[in-house]
């Protein structure tokens, strides 16, 4: 298996997102996400995409993982990690010498042990309130 990086297209996205049961948005909001991403990581096996996660944010102080999917068939493979850990050298390689920046997610509640084992801490927690979201229409 292996990675690649901003080689995701509308229809790979479309098939992955479908594939763990979200509705996908229209091509023109995909592009336009796509388009705007930090960066976008996909996996493959065989050749076979398997696996994807976007990257967003400000490049300075805060990045943002959104659409991290996995097809069902291929997940706890492996595939999960490595996109995750192709996202955090992405950037690693990108920040200046002495800076923390945060990388921030909403989690579904089915991939909460996964992003625990990654080393993601859940909100809620000592000095932080929850995560929120707002879907505006």
């Amino acid at each position: 298996m292996e990675v690649k990086s901003n080689i995701l297209t509308e229809e790979t996205f479309i098939e992955l997102y479908a594939s763990v049961g979200w509705e996908p948005p229209c091509r023109e909001q995909i592009r336009i996400a796509l388009q705007n991403s930090l960066a976008t990581f996909t996996a493959l096996e065989n050749g076979k995409p398997v696996g994807m996660v976007r990257l967003i944010g400000d490049g300075g102080m805060s990045f943002y993982i959104k659409d991290f999917a996995v097809h069902p068939d291929d997940q706890a493979k492996g595939a999960g990690k490595l996109l995750l850990h192709a996202l955090e050298q992405f950037i690693r390689d990108s920040l200046a010498s002495g800076w923390a920046v945060s990388l921030e997610l909403i989690s579904t509640k089915e991939a909460l042990p996964f992003y625990r084992k990654m080393g993601f801490e859940e909100r809620p927690c000592a000095c932080d309130g929850p995560g929120m979201i707002k879907m505006l229409r």
